[in-house]
């Protein structure tokens, strides 16, 4: 049994090992899709495979839609080379229910896998010339949509997109940007950007980024003024603004190997030179929240048919507050670094620990919660009472806890700054008691000694060197080291999204992260004396 357009036409063998295949024509999905693209996405990773993947998957299933998603990978090419390619573009995937059960299904939504680099190039302009072309959707992470450094500077790679034009841009920025310019140049036809990125306010973000590169190259004179009109006019260019909401852990070598005993062939996960780990398949929970702002210029394939909530900005705005700074992010945030200083590697057991659950409902039921509008469409209390009873206590979904720890630095103002702020406006910002301990945690998590004082791998993250030198001579056994050494930290804004020597907060987490450098089991203590009583 391959996963391929070959392998997949022997539909008995794959019913026999519980598998489900399409009911469309996959091959023929894909060449409609090549001849005339409707959807493009940016990002070729587990999310967008299971989850996006799954709900275009699900409309050709209802002839809603009668061709896939055209795929381009603008950061790691091994994932087109080593996944896509193999597997004509197919996908496994596998829904891990909480009681251990799983659904298997193979996706064909997925039509063509485009390199934005080298050869690509040609044929990433061909589709965004595409009269068809509707809308592009983007998972690239949260670093994707970065131009600036925390100092204010290009970063790099930025300068030299900017510096040489969109002929030669390499970031995600630039090459969209690029593109954006060819379809500006093929008549204009207008279209939607969806960021379907884990970021508030992700379409403000990534039209801020598109507005200055292209403005940036109006100054160098690689593009003109009407381009800037053109790609500004958001009746014509929109930047829908969404709330997306599913756990995708890396590909677990467990469920590979239960595709093997299937019967399933080449099943083995891959980690790319960039560190990228993927597979053939992908594993997720089976919850799921779409929010998207219905702007598309250009028409749309019938999302709400698959699910997807489609409403007005506002309304995804107060969706994705509840989400990324109360309901579910800031707690993965503030557990998953006490959950490697304390040894778990899979976030589940983690919140199981009594004190880590304390911990989890204080910072969103205690915390979060009480500062959070109610979208209207989703409620909050049932959001977070199935994220914290159902979703992450599930023993099967194999997430980890390193995982959840990438790129802390790039999320903390939004996660944990909103609610600070918002508990600021209210003047009771003095009683936040679960925030400050998960601050405390991560600052105590980035010296890369465990509770009982061993070593351990910190998860990557663009700041960590800036990070590791503010807190250069701070000894995990030695609290009276610690000094001043976090008020740089403590007042940067640009991490937390506010000065939180300001707000008062200063020596409050001080006082915890000295605690937690008391030598073996101090974090462990600090967690029962200080972390909020689960009520």
């Amino acid at each position: 049994m391959e996963l391929t357009f070959q392998g997949i036409k022997d539909r008995a063998a794959w019913k026999r090992a519980g598998i489900a295949l399409p009911g469309y024509d996959p091959a023929a999905a894909a060449a409609r899709a090549k001849q005339a693209p409707v959807w493009a996405h940016f990002g070729a990773g587990n999310i967008f495979r299971v989850f996006i993947g799954g709900l275009a998957d699900r409309l050709l299933n209802d002839g809603a839609m009668d061709r896939g998603i055209t795929c381009v990978e603008t950061y790691d090419d091994e994932i087109v080379d080593r996944i896509c390619r193999p597997h004509d573009d197919l996908v496994l995937s596998v829904t891990l229910q909480g009681d251990g059960t799983t659904e298997k299904r193979v996706l064909g939504s997925l039509s063509e896998a485009v390199k934005a680099s080298g050869g690509g190039r040609e044929r990433l302009k061909e589709i965004f010339r595409a009269p068809s072309l509707q809308m592009v959707s983007f998972t690239i992470t949260e670093k994707g949509y970065v131009l600036r450094g925390k100092d204010g500077a290009l970063l790099p790679y930025v300068k030299n997109d900017i510096d040489n034009g969109p002929k030669a841009a390499c970031g995600a920025m630039g090459i969209l940007t690029a593109m954006l310019y060819e379809r500006f140049q093929a008549g204009g036809c207008p279209l939607a950007l969806v960021s379907m990125d884990n970021v508030s306010r992700n379409g403000e973000k990534l039209r801020a980024a598109v507005l200055e590169t292209a403005g940036e190259w109006r100054k160098k004179g690689f593009v003109g003024d009407g381009f800037l009109a053109w790609v500004g006019d958001e009746t014509v260019v929109s930047f829908p603004w969404t709330m997306i909401d599913k756990i995708t852990p890396r590909p677990s070598q467990t469920v590979a190997e239960t595709l093997a005993a299937d019967g399933v062939e080449n099943m083995t996960p891959v980690v790319t030179a960039k560190q990228t780990y993927i597979a053939p398949f992908g594993n997720a929970e089976g919850p799921q929240y779409l929010v998207i702002e219905d702007s598309f210029p250009n028409g749309r394939p019938p999302l709400e048919r698959a699910g997807v909530y489609l409403t007005d900005r506002e309304t995804v705005n107060k969706c994705e507050r509840m989400k990324v700074t109360a309901c579910l992010n800031p707690i993965h945030t503030g557990v998953c670094t006490f959950a490697c200083l304390l040894g778990y590697e899979l976030f589940a057991d983690a919140i199981a620990d009594p004190d880590l659950a304390s911990l989890a409902q204080g910072i969103g039921c205690g915390e979060g919660l009480p500062v959070v509008e109610d979208p209207g469409i989703l409620s909050p209390g049932a959001f977070l009472d199935e994220v914290l009873n159902v979703r992450f206590p599930n023993p099967y979904l194999g997430d980890t806890s390193a995982r959840i720890a990438v790129d802390i630095s790039q999320m903390v103002g939004i996660r944990f700054g909103e609610t600070i702020k918002a508990h600021l406006a209210r003047g009771d910002a003095e009683t936040l008691r679960a925030i400050p301990l998960a601050i405390a945690g991560w600052f105590r998590y980035l010296l890369a000694m465990d509770d009982e004082g061993n070593p351990f791998a910190l998860s990557p993250d663009p700041m960590l060197p800036e990070l590791q030198a503010a807190l250069a001579g701070i000894k995990w056994n030695d609290p009276a080291t610690l000094g001043d050494k976090l008020r740089s930290l403590l007042s940067n804004e640009r991490i937390f999204g506010v000065d939180l020597c300001r707000a008062g907060l200063a020596e409050y987490i001080e006082e915890l992260t000295r605690a937690m450098l008391a030598g073996p089991g101090a974090v462990r203590a600090a967690l029962r004396r200080f972390a909020p009583q689960k009520s």
